[in-house]
Formats: C-alpha cells, sequence, structure tokens
C-alpha cells in the first residue's frame, strides 16, 4: 500500500513538473511585439506629498467629477527614480481622470527618453491593496466555510488561472488553433479541478466527460452560427489591434471569439456537469437496485431544474459587462432590423446562447454517461 502511495505521489509529482516545465518554455520563447516603448516609459509607484493648488469644476452631469488641473508634488517609490521629489501638473477631463490628494498613493508614467514636456505625468490610482484584499477576503472565505474543499478550491481556481494565462493566451500567439486551444484549456482544467476536489471515481469520470462533451458541442454550435452570421474576432472593438498583433505572428484571429465563449461558460457547464453526476451518485447510493434508465430520468429531472437558472446566469453575465453599450444602444432608439444586426449586440446574442446551450447539452450528456458508469462501480466514495 505503501509502495502504491509512493508511486502515485512520485507520478503526481513528475506530470505537474513536466506541465509547468512546458509553460516555462511557452513562456520563455515567446516572440513579444509592440515593445517600442520598453526602457523608455517607465511605470512606478509615487506618493502624492502635496496639493500645491488647483483649478477644478465640478461635473454637472456626474457629482463627484472634477476637471481642470492640480499643481502636486510627489515622490517616486519605486524604481531606478526611487526616492526623488516632483512638482507636476495632474490634468483631469472627462476621459483621463484621476482626482488625487495628499498621502494618496499613485502610478505614474516616466519618459526616460525626455522627448516629452511633461516628462511624468499621473497614470492612474495605486489599485493593487484593494484588488489583494478582495482576493484573500475571498480565498479566505472559501478555506473557513469549506475547510479542507475550501482549500482545494482555491488550488483549483488558481490552476485555472495559471492555465489561461500560461497556457491559453500563449498557445493563441503561437498560431495555433483558438478552438483546439480552448477546448484543450477547458478539458484540462476541467478534468483538474474536479480530479482535485473529488477524488478519482465513476461520478468524477462522469462529470468530466458530460462537462467536455458540452462545451465541445457549445463550441460546434457557436463556430456554425457564427460563421452563418458572418460574425468573428474582426466584428470586435479590439479587432485592430489584433489583426495588427496578427500580422507580426501567426496567430489566428477568427476563431478567438468562438474560444472565448468556451472559456466563459465552462464555469457554469461544469458545475452542471458535477451536479447532475453527484446527485446521480447520491441516488444510486441510497437505492442500488435502480436501474439505468431509472437513474437517467432521475438526473434529468435534477437537470431541468438547472437549466433555467444556469441559462439566465450566463445571460445576465454577458448582459452585465455590456451593460454600458446596452445603454447608449437604447439611448439611441435605433430601429428595430438595425438594432439586431449590429456586430455587437449579435456577438453578445451568440456568447450568451452558445453558453446557454453548453449548459443544456451538458444535462442529458452527464446524465446517461453517469447512469452508465456509476452502477458499473463495486466501490462507492464521496
Amino acid at each position: 500500500m505503501k509502495k502504491l502511495t509512493l508511486a502515485k505521489t512520485l507520478s503526481s509529482f513528475i506530470i505537474i513538473l513536466l506541465f509547468f516545465s512546458f509553460l516555462y518554455y511557452l513562456g520563455t520563447n515567446q516572440k513579444h511585439i509592440f515593445n517600442k516603448n520598453k526602457g523608455q516609459i517607465a511605470f512606478e509607484k509615487a506618493r502624492v506629498l502635496e496639493v500645491l493648488s488647483e483649478k477644478l469644476q465640478e461635473y454637472d452631469v456626474v457629482p463627484g467629477l472634477y476637471m481642470g488641473t492640480q499643481e502636486i508634488e510627489i515622490k517616486i517609490l519605486t524604481g531606478a527614480h526611487k526616492g526623488e521629489v516632483y512638482q507636476l501638473r495632474n490634468n483631469l477631463s472627462r476621459i483621463y481622470n484621476v482626482y488625487v490628494k495628499k498621502g494618496m498613493s499613485i502610478i505614474v508614467s516616466i519618459d526616460q527618453t525626455g522627448t516629452q514636456m511633461q516628462p511624468i505625468s499621473v497614470y492612474s490610482y495605486y489599485r493593487l491593496p484593494v484588488l489583494y484584499a478582495l482576493a484573500s477576503i475571498f480565498f479566505l472565505l472559501l478555506i473557513v466555510l469549506g475547510g479542507k474543499k475550501g482549500l482545494k478550491s482555491v488550488i483549483g481556481l488558481l490552476f485555472t488561472l495559471i492555465c489561461v494565462i500560461f497556457l491559453f493566451v500563449p498557445l493563441l500567439f503561437r498560431g495555433y488553433s483558438p478552438i483546439l486551444s480552448a477546448v484543450l484549456v477547458t478539458t484540462l482544467t476541467t478534468f483538474a479541478t474536479l480530479l482535485l476536489l473529488n477524488g478519482w471515481s465513476q461520478k468524477t469520470l462522469s462529470a468530466i466527460l458530460g462537462t467536455s462533451l458540452g462545451l465541445v458541442l457549445a463550441g460546434l454550435f457557436s463556430y456554425i452560427s457564427g460563421n452563418l452570421a458572418h460574425i468573428s474576432a474582426i466584428n470586435t472593438s479590439e479587432a485592430e489591434t489584433l489583426m495588427n498583433i496578427a500580422s507580426d505572428t501567426t496567430m489566428q484571429v477568427k476563431g478567438i471569439l468562438f474560444a472565448g465563449i468556451l472559456v466563459a461558460s465552462l464555469g457554469a457547464v461544469m458545475d452542471v456537469g458535477m451536479s447532475i453526476a453527484s446527485a446521480i451518485f447520491e441516488i444510486h447510493n441510497a437505492n442500488p437496485k435502480l436501474t439505468k434508465k431509472e437513474l437517467f430520468i432521475a438526473g434529468m429531472n435534477v437537470g431541468k431544474d438547472m437549466m433555467g437558472t444556469m441559462s439566465n446566469t450566463l445571460i445576465l453575465a454577458f448582459t452585465g459587462g455590456s451593460l454600458n453599450v446596452l445603454i447608449l444602444l437604447y439611448a439611441y432608439n435605433m430601429p428595430y432590423l438595425q438594432l439586431m444586426n449590429i456586430d455587437f449586440l449579435a456577438i453578445e446574442l451568440i456568447r450568451g446562447l452558445s453558453g446557454s446551450i453548453a449548459v443544456v447539452l451538458t444535462v442529458p450528456l452527464t446524465a446517461s454517461i453517469s447512469a452508465y458508469l456509476i452502477p458499473g462501480s463495486k466501490t462507492y466514495k464521496k
């Protein structure tokens, strides 16, 4: 038994080592572009020592928004200019608006070539403490309320973020198929997350297979519907920048939109897949005499209750992320034919509906796989 445990630990260590070695290879052998400003513009943390004077006027439309200028004195806290004190003008407009006060920490941009009229300018607020605090509260709540499983959830979430940032994006940048890259990353994160949270069992395997198949079919639906509607990443607001990147690399722009749909839908689909598999697992444990057909029907009954809520979750998530644009569309009172055929709305509808299709398809897929696999297991573990 000890030898078996040691072998599992050693094999897991080797797999993890190989995986992170591959990520390191992707990162270190990456050709980056848009590095023209590298070494010329530095972004450093600074503290406002004093607000010397200000000429500001509150904007009537947005209370608390001030426009005008501030003469301020700052002290650089990081980088090559650390400890140096400067006086500069902070310009506030409706687009670039960083209203500073004495003692506030900010980010400044420093022109190291000396070609700009004002070599140091206010760039943004220093937001890292807030972001770190919010993330810490989230992780702490997971661990305190979830216990051991909460800790595993944190590890699974960190693994997912690593896969997206250090695997998915570099693969796209290197010119690999966006759809296949998304399928690889979503399958990998599904496998790792569910295995970490629930261990290896027929229940976990059923959830992994149901989730992966649901996502693949949803990706296929979104790709076909996108092509029929003549929608791709070139219809997004970032299209020009993406095409500039693609011209200097081998990146495939066309499939990026649909790859993003798969990744965005993963969380909800994984939740549905695991819930259906767990429900059938518990039902079978409570009554092992149930047939596969009865287990499938029970899983479908549970899934039907989840379809509407999870579909709403995805639709509302996409709507919330696009609320500013939706307000603009409403304000302009566009005719129906114009509104329903603009690129933005078509993209958001395809995103939301494709994710919802993934949720709906995952229910019967996971239910049928679970009904087939779970009764075949001789031992049942939670």
